[in-house]
């Protein structure tokens, strides 16, 4: 992490509080902001969270009983190097294809590379690492997960998207996961596009590019789709323990209603639901503004923790989990512990590495929450 600190009236990642902040007395809550995001902080903010500030690929303890960690490492430092040649050709278009620049062949070869692996065995923090070694501007680096990149087309409109990007020498995908036939065919001309242009990509992944989509969807041409974005990665395998518990105690147990509701009205900058009333709220707000519903928030602390009742709801919650964890806001909690949000069928279906690294995540916040309660 950067140690700059935030500005006076600023959010931990320098981007300013929303209204409706409390103060320490009054904690936050989440349920009551309905943050609106507009397209530009959208594009401004495709670059890696807070969390990942100072990674480097010097900072990546490879583990020596997992040679493909150490060759990962190598493979993407010399893939940053190659990045170093002459700029991407926007290939963008004029009116009516008038003053088109000639757009250059597609290279030979993959255009990109892809991580696989497990979780927790430090995708994120190489992908990162790519980023910080690519030299080149930030404005001409992107960086961002597959639900936010399906958001920003989302905001911008395809065309746009593709010309907003397109000038990039490299764009980096984090959990790269298709779990929508449409969103398959989106991602996949978006990035044929991208490549044709001269745009680099990176992504992480828990499933093999040829594998994406297995148990989920056996149309024929989801599963051409499939193969078609395969072909512009090479895939390297990263094997490994999930470093968020190697040698570490496990989560503690959830605390009491009243420990937790003591603990937000202590902590300066914490908010205060109920879990329930958070997952309903959740689907009032798109999951594209999930990261604007933290801002300035030092801590979320929760009452009354229990499985969530149905996938869509389940769905909302990883991607508020993959936010939190990205700006390491610690998670305290009454109730149910984490291991128990997600039901067996969940955890068996198409979505299960989703539920698995949200309970990882949340887990690892947990633990960094335990130092806000005062027990006796």
């Amino acid at each position: 992490m950067s140690s700059s600190s935030p500005a006076p009236g600023s959010a931990p990642s320098g981007r300013p509080l929303i209204a409706g902040t409390a103060s320490a007395s009054a904690p936050l809550s989440l349920c009551a902001r309905e943050p609106h995001v507009p397209a530009d902080r959208l594009v401004a903010e495709m670059v890696p969270p807070p969390r990942f500030d100072s990674v480097r690929f010097s900072t990546y303890i490879p583990d020596p009983n997992q040679p493909s960690q150490s060759e990962a490492v190598r493979v993407l430092a010399d893939f940053a190097t190659g990045l170093g040649g002459a700029p991407a050709a926007t290939g963008r278009r004029g009116f009516f294809g008038l003053g088109r620049s000639r757009a250059p062949k597609p290279p030979a070869g993959p255009r990109g590379v892809y991580l696989d692996g497990g979780y927790g065995v430090g995708k994120t923090h190489l992908l990162a690492s790519l980023w910080h070694a690519t030299p080149a501007e930030p404005e001409r680096k992107a960086f961002g997960t597959f639900v936010e990149l399906t958001n920003l087309v989302g905001a911008l409109g395809f065309q746009q998207t593709v010309q907003t990007l397109s000038g990039h020498r490299l764009l980096c995908i984090d959990e790269f996961e298709l779990d929508d036939p449409g969103d398959t065919v989106l991602v996949s001309s978006l990035l044929a596009r991208l490549v044709e242009a001269g745009v680099a990509l990176a992504a992480t992944s828990n499933t093999l590019p040829g594998k994406l989509g297995e148990g989920r969807f056996a149309a024929a041409d989801f599963l051409r789709e499939i193969q078609g974005l395969s072909a512009h990665f090479r895939a390297l395998r990263i094997d490994g323990e999930d470093y968020r518990h190697r040698g570490l105690p496990e989560a503690p147990a959830p605390y009491s209603d009243e420990q937790v509701t003591r603990a937000a009205q202590a902590a300066e900058g914490a908010s205060l639901d109920d879990f329930p009333a958070l997952l309903d709220h959740l689907a009032r707000v798109h999951p594209s503004r999930y990261g604007a519903l933290t801002d300035g928030v030092a801590a979320v602390c929760l009452t009354g923790v229990r499985p969530v009742p149905d996938q869509s709801t389940a769905l909302r919650l990883v991607v508020l989990a993959d936010r939190l964890y990205d700006r390491e806001v610690p998670v305290l909690a009454s109730g149910l512990p984490f291991d128990r949000l997600f039901s067996e069928e969940m955890l068996k279906g198409g979505y299960r590495k989703k539920y698995f690294r949200a309970i990882s995540r949340l887990t690892a916040l947990a633990r960094d929450a335990a130092r806000l309660v005062d027990t006796p």
